[in-house]
């Protein structure tokens, strides 16, 4: 059927902003999307309507508010195909999701010398908690290289298996190169191994169809901000066997079953890692963020965002003294570069005057900026409401600046 582009557009009002007198092209979806009415509608009704604390209340208010919140729990394992609601545990994001797991399958499963395997092109996200629990029990991190166009190292990823290995975290699309990694023999590795893979869905899980059964994962973590819905609400997906082992990540109320000052006991799943009154309104926007992509269709979003991708790809590589950061077999939604000997600063405030909104930096990347001996990129990134007109502008505005910069 394909998508209405200009539609689309029409749903997202920021996208009819100026910028310095210029219309925006926001090409920053890598960071975080904007979001359509209809989600930034179903979040305020929240709390012009039933504003009321779940699970918490007999009362009407609080009836519809439990009520609207545990839909979107269905909804979530539907999309992602998990096999129960029981699997589905609203965190902050990506981070907090990664966060929870480090603490919580790392006190239940990891103990001093044990090891994680992790991959150079990990989010700051996927990294740190680690570190973290590094220094809490001793454990060991082994890290898969990158190889110069941007692929993971296969033959080393396989080699860095031994009895200590508890765990692999990998992303499933790399923020910075747009690699879509090898997931399904990443996990039919690890399991050859009897070792639990989680997998950062952060930057696929807006772009491509996610079946958490079908991958066989153990844990699969995402943030809603990234796919249209509001910030600070995500997803962590976890498989019973492993969710019902693991202690509780924070205490406090909702995650208890019976508290005296002789012990406390905790609540059934997904519950007990859902500590505190949580952000209702963000995940019942959240679903309504699901109803949006699910009526325009993943299938088509996916086929249009990758023709863009590569007309994109194909458009700025004749931007003179441009070089790619990261040619992979299999990319999307991602461009990183330099230009010439430019810093990505002076790069992106250019176009920045010019209307265009990109990210420069690290992008949370440290490791990967190392491993090609640069201080950093700049990121253009696509969502579906993104157009060929404007990948045509933004090669004509980067013309501009290589000029200026010389």
């Amino acid at each position: 059927m394909g998508l209405n582009i200009q539609e689309i557009r029409n749903d997202f009002p920021v996208l009819a902003e100026e910028i310095y007198g210029k219309p925006l092209v926001y090409l920053d979806n890598a960071a975080t999307t904007h979001k359509p009415v209809s989600v930034i509608e179903a979040e305020a009704n929240v709390y012009r309507r039933f504003n009321s604390n779940v699970h918490r209340g007999v009362h009407h208010l609080s009836n519809i508010c439990t009520q609207a919140f545990e839909e979107v729990r269905k909804k979530v394992a539907s999309f992602i195909n998990a096999a129960s609601t029981e699997e589905i545990i609203f965190t902050k994001g990506t981070t907090e999701s990664i966060n929870l797991l480090s603490a919580s399958f790392g006190e239940t499963f990891f103990s001093e010398g044990d090891e994680v395997i992790l991959t150079q092109m990990e989010h700051h996200s996927n990294i740190v908690p680690w570190q973290l629990l590094q220094k809490r029990k001793g454990i060991s991190i082994q890290v898969v290289p990158v190889t110069d166009n941007g692929e993971l190292d296969m033959d080393t990823f396989e080699k860095l298996f031994s009895p200590k290995t508890k765990l692999v975290s990998i992303t499933h699309i790399s923020n910075v190169l747009g690699t879509i990694n090898p997931i399904e023999k990443i996990i039919a590795i690890a399991h050859a191994h009897d070792v639990p893979v989680v997998i950062d869905g952060a930057q696929a899980i807006h772009h491509l169809p996610v079946n958490v059964q079908q991958l066989d994962c153990d844990f699969y973590v995402f943030s809603g901000h990234k796919m249209y819905a509001p910030t600070g609400v995500g997803v962590l997906y976890g498989k019973r066997k492993w969710l019902e082992k693991m202690v509780p990540y924070q205490g406090g109320g909702e995650m208890i079953d019976k508290v005296s000052f002789s012990g406390t006991t905790f609540n059934e799943l997904p519950y007990k890692f859902e500590a505190g009154t949580p952000n209702f309104a963000g995940v019942i926007a959240l679903g309504r963020a699901i109803d949006y992509l699910k009526e325009k269709g993943l299938s088509d979003i996916w086929d249009y965002e990758h023709a863009l991708f590569e007309y994109a790809s194909e458009k700025i590589s004749e931007v003179p003294n441009l070089r790619i950061i990261g040619k992979a077999t299999g990319r999307t939604s991602v461009i990183s570069f330099l230009l010439g000997s430019s810093h990505p600063f002076d790069v992106g405030t250019l176009l920045d005057k010019l209307g265009f909104a990109l990210r420069t930096g690290h992008h949370c990347a440290q490791p990967l900026m190392d491993c090609y001996g640069i201080p950093g990129t700049v990121r253009a990134s696509f969502a579906f409401y993104n157009t060929k007109s404007e990948i045509d502008q933004l090669v004509e505005a980067l013309m501009r600046v290589e000029a200026m910069l010389g």
